[in-house]
This record gives structure tokens, sequence and C-alpha cells, in this order.
């Protein structure tokens, strides 16, 4: 089951590397890591060997979490230039860029199998009990996808309105939060691992959420986003990093 995970995701991601130097486009890689993630959950209900109920909602989960946000993306990177944070990455790393992408392509296949670990966990589950957990994770992880998709909406209404070009986005969810995407997405993981926590070794997925954490606050998420934002709204910006939460909701002050 996880073989065959981690085989899909590393021959997608090394597919997309080829073709993102035909597009001279790296933000393939978003579109990439997240349809990995959804193979996981695919794999693991068909694949895992626990109570087949159980295995059809991880798939139906997983995959509609996956395709929802890929086919955003999607759009979102079609057609248009690259993000800067890749060109800032290819500046940092000097020579040898296109082996040191290929070699970040392929991690982000070996990462989206190690965070898929709630859906492996859960599909070997024998139990034909539902604990109420396990409801609870359905519910977040509906809770999370219908509060990122307004959040895109609502940025995607904004940028494509003449009136509000150039200006920082707060409306909605974005006077509430500077980064309302992230932050359900991150409900997501949370939901994930409350579906595989009444499992045996549910526990052990505890660190999925963490790490998405992790790389939202640290790494690619609002830490590379908002330093080009500083850069390209000036103190339009940062008068909204004072007057508004970085990342879970809140009433701005």
């Amino acid at each position: 089951m996880v073989a065959v995970g981690l085989g899909g995701a590393v021959a997608l991601l090394f597919t997309l590397w080829v073709l993102h130097r035909r597009w001279q486009n790296a933000g393939v890689v978003d579109i990439g890591w997240t349809l990995a993630i959804g193979m996981q959950a695919v794999a693991a209900a068909m694949l895992g060997t626990g109570d087949a109920t159980r295995r059809v909602i991880l798939g139906v989960i997983g995959g509609a979490w996956s395709l929802r946000l890929a086919t955003h993306l999607i759009v979102r990177v079609a057609g248009k230039p690259e993000d800067p944070r890749y060109a800032e990455l290819r500046a940092r790393w000097g020579g040898n860029v296109e082996v040191k992408m290929l070699a970040f392509f392929l991690f982000q296949g070996v990462l989206a199998t190690a965070l898929a670990s709630p859906f492996f966990v859960a599909a070997m589950d024998p139990s034909p009990t539902l604990h109420p957990v396990f409801f609870a994770g359905v519910a977040l992880a509906v809770i999370a996808v219908v509060g990122e998709s307004v959040a895109d909406a609502q940025l995607r209404r904004f940028v494509a309105d003449p009136a509000t070009r150039g200006q920082v986005c707060r409306v909605g969810l974005w006077g509430w939060s500077r980064h309302p995407n992230y932050f359900f997405d991150w409900l997501s993981w949370c939901a994930f691992v409350l579906l595989a926590l009444p499992s045996p070794f549910g526990w052990a997925t505890i660190g999925s959420p963490l790490l998405m954490l992790y790389f939202l606050l640290k790494v690619t998420g609002i830490a590379a986003t908002e330093a080009h934002a500083v850069r390209s709204r000036g103190e339009a910006y940062r008068r909204y990093q004072r007057e508004v939460s970085a990342f879970v909701p809140w009433p701005p002050h």
C-alpha cells in the first residue's frame, strides 16, 4: 500500500519536473504535491486491509480534498508567471540548479507519502465500528474544505476586479486572517489525524499536522508569501500585518 503510493507520487513529481523545464514554471510542484496526497488516500482505500466502509470514506475525503485544491492551483499556475518563491530558490541555490530542483520535486513525493500516514493507518483498522472521533474528523474535513474554498474564491474575485488591482485583499475571511487559505488547509490535516486517531497506532500520525504547521508558518507558506507581499505592497501590507491576524481568523484590531 505504502510502496504503491510512494511509487506513484515519485513518478508523478518526476514527470512534472520534466514538464516544468519546458514550461519554465516550477509552480507545478504544488499541483503535483497536492495530487500525490490524493494518490495516497486512494491507494490506502484500494489496498488497505481494514474495514471497507472506513476505507471508502478515507478515499472520498482524501480524493475530494486533493482534486479541489489541485484544480484551484491549476487555474492559478496555468499561463501565468512563476511564483516568486521559486525564483528566489534558484537564486539562493546558485550552481546545479536543475539537479537541485529535481531533488526538490522528488522530495515532495516522499514528503507527501510521509504526511499521508493518517490514511495508511486508518485503512488498516479492521474494526467495523466507526468511532465518534472518526465522525468528528469527517465533519472537520468538510468545514476545512468549505472554508478554504470560500477564502480562495474571495481572493480570486478581489484580484480579478480592476478596481482593486494592486491593493491588499481585506474582504471576507481575509479581513480576519492574512492567510485563511493556509489556516483551513491546516485544519484539513487535523481532520485527517482525527480519522486515524481511533485506529491502532493512530497516535503516531499526530506529526503530520505539526509538520504541516511548521512548513506553513516558517518555510514555504506565510514566511515566503509575506516577504514578497511586503516588497510589492510596501506600507499598505505592513499596516495589514499590524492589524490582522497572521493565521488564525480573529477580529481585526
